[in-house]
């Protein structure tokens, strides 16, 4: 008889999600993207409504455009983070400038990725954040 592997309960269960953007065409390429690799539990479009899924949910990883309606994405990754509801917070963003880089960074936002970048780099990025590092797209790094 051939011999299985075991295969624990956290080896098979796919990396839980919860995406956050006001505009649901974004929300809908984002979910289709990442579709294959993880459980996108629930799409929101506004920070309060994102607050309340990720307190909810427990989502292992938390992606947010950075400018939405309520809060916005940078304050609502500084209260997830220091709420202790998920420390692996990434930023999807339009803008690359230093200075909102530097804001989402100091509020312990790990990973910054520009829209224009995310079919390269969102994937790397949430694997990055949930393995305990950081992630900058080059587009930021280039800045």
């Amino acid at each position: 008889m051939v011999g299985r592997r075991n295969v624990t309960e956290n080896e098979q269960r796919r990396p839980r999600l919860v995406l956050a953007d006001d505009h649901p065409d974004i929300l809908d390429e984002v979910r289709g993207l990442l579709a294959s690799g993880f459980d996108v539990l629930c799409t929101v479009t506004e920070s309060n409504a994102l607050l309340q899924a990720v307190a909810e949910l427990r989502p292992d990883a938390v992606i947010s455009d950075i400018r939405m309606p309520g809060l916005g994405g940078i304050e609502a990754g500084r209260q997830i983070v220091r709420q202790g509801l998920s420390n692996a917070v990434i930023v999807l963003s339009m803008c690359n400038e230093p200075h909102l880089v530097g804001k989402a960074l100091q509020a312990g936002i790990r990973g910054y990725v520009l829209k224009v970048d995310a079919s390269e780099e969102l994937i790397p990025a949430i694997h990055a954040v949930l393995g305990g590092g950081s992630y900058l797209s080059r587009g930021v790094s280039d800045n």
